[in-house]
Formats: structure tokens, C-alpha cells, sequence
């Protein structure tokens, strides 16, 4: 089956009541409350974004997340209670999305699922369909980077950013532009905007320290440097 959500949490009543909400309002999701469930889930059904708790009994949503990124790109929004900027800069570090902490808003909660489904099935945009620079080539039709020949494997979340950035090249992006366009939110912050950076850097940036195509411009935002060979 597809679901637009799966919530993957071990407190029973709260995904329970968040399941409920969502699917009040048109947005089919199930839960599990465990890492293997979650895997035994996906390998019958598909979803279009996981809500992953970083607590989860026998096996924590950071582990969890590792192995998800093994074998899918779809978006992970992190959900916990934990309070930290660790906490937040590791969820992001293996592979989340999105990190949100309980207690949430139901309602703001999805609204920022929605926004995620909204950017999954709205397509990539006008404009040319393909990029290519320094080696590597996205391909904005299918949503994928290659480098080479080989597809080189990034996030939905990194993807949509380097994307955004590139169709946007060689101007000055400030971050509330990519919190509102790539996010599809306000309430993101510096710290998550920062780890996708730091991650697709180091995917695409001969030295990911001295970067010659993402440019920070300090107090601003980012650039998107163009003309590198």
C-alpha cells in the first residue's frame, strides 16, 4: 500500500493520536514502534515521509536512520524530546531531514509534512533540464546528481537544496529564502541549513573546508559559484 506518512515512535498513544490527526486531515499515514517494524513496513508498503523517534526501545532512531539511508532517500523528519543541539546536529549528520521537538503542535506538525508531500509531487520547476559542473551533472527531470556516470547518493533534503541552489546560480541566496522555498517553512534554522551544506560539500567540493562552488556569504546566506571548471 502507499502512505503519505509512517510515524515510527514507541510512545503507542501519542503516534496513535498524530495518526489519527493526520489521516482526519487526507494524510494517510500508519506507525510502528520499533526499527524492525519500520523495516518489515517498508518492504511491503511505500510512504512519502518517516517521523522517526530518536528513542526506540531495543535500537535507537539514529541507527535506525543509517540503515534507512542504505536503501532509500526518502524524507526522514526526526521527532524527540531530547533538547540538545547534539542531539539535533547528529540526527542531521546521519541522514535526517528535518529535526522537531515534543511536545509538537499537531497542527504545525503537519504542516510541515505537507510541505514535504508538496515538494515530492510538485516536480523540479521549469528551466533546462539537466546541469553539469565540475564533474557532475544533475539531472533536474529525474531529481538525481550524478558524478560521472555514477549516481551519487544524496538525500531528498540535500537534493532540493543543491538543486534550488543551482537553478539559482551566481546570486546571493539568503538562508530565510531557502528555509521558505526548500524547506517549505519559516520555523527551520541556521543549525539544520548548516549541516545540509556541510554534508553536500562533502559529496561535491574537492576540499569540503575551502568550498569552490557552495559559497558562504557571511551574515546572508549562500552562493552558488558557476563558473568553477
Amino acid at each position: 500500500m502507499n502512505y503519505d506518512c509512517l510515524i515510527v515512535d514507541d510512545e503507542i498513544a501519542l503516534s496513535q493520536s498524530t495518526s489519527e490527526y493526520f489521516n482526519m486531515f487526507g494524510v494517510a499515514t500508519a506507525w510502528v514502534a520499533d526499527a524492525a517494524s519500520c523495516l518489515d513496513f517498508l518492504s511491503e508498503n511505500e510512504t512519502g515521509v518517516i517521523l522517526l523517534d530518536i528513542n526506540l526501545g531495543g535500537e535507537s532512531g539514529f541507527t535506525l536512520c543509517k540503515k534507512l539511508r542504505e536503501i532509500t532517500d526518502i524524507p526522514i523528519l526526526f521527532i524527540s524530546a531530547r533538547q540538545s543541539d547534539d542531539d539535533e546536529l547528529l540526527a542531521l549528520g546521519v541522514g535526517g531531514d528535518d529535526y522537531i521537538r515534543k511536545p509538537y503542535s499537531l497542527n504545525v506538525l503537519l504542516a510541515k509534512v505537507n510541505a514535504v508531500l508538496k515538494r515530492l509531487h510538485g516536480g523540479s520547476g521549469s528551466g533546462a533540464d539537466t546541469f553539469a559542473f565540475g564533474g557532475f551533472t544533475v539531472d533536474f527531470t529525474r531529481g538525481r546528481v550524478f558524478s560521472g556516470d555514477a549516481d551519487l547518493k544524496l538525500t531528498a533534503m540535500e537534493y532540493r537544496l543543491l538543486a534550488y541552489l543551482v537553478k539559482n546560480r551566481e546570486r546571493i541566496i539568503p538562508k530565510e529564502e531557502l528555509f521558505n522555498k526548500v524547506w517549505g517553512d519559516a520555523i527551520t534554522g541556521d543549525g539544520t541549513l548548516n549541516v545540509h551544506i556541510r554534508r553536500i560539500r562533502e559529496k561535491i567540493e574537492p576540499d569540503p573546508n575551502n568550498p569552490l562552488y557552495i559559497k558562504t556569504v557571511w551574515g546572508t546566506g549562500y552562493l552558488f559559484d558557476a563558473q568553477r571548471p
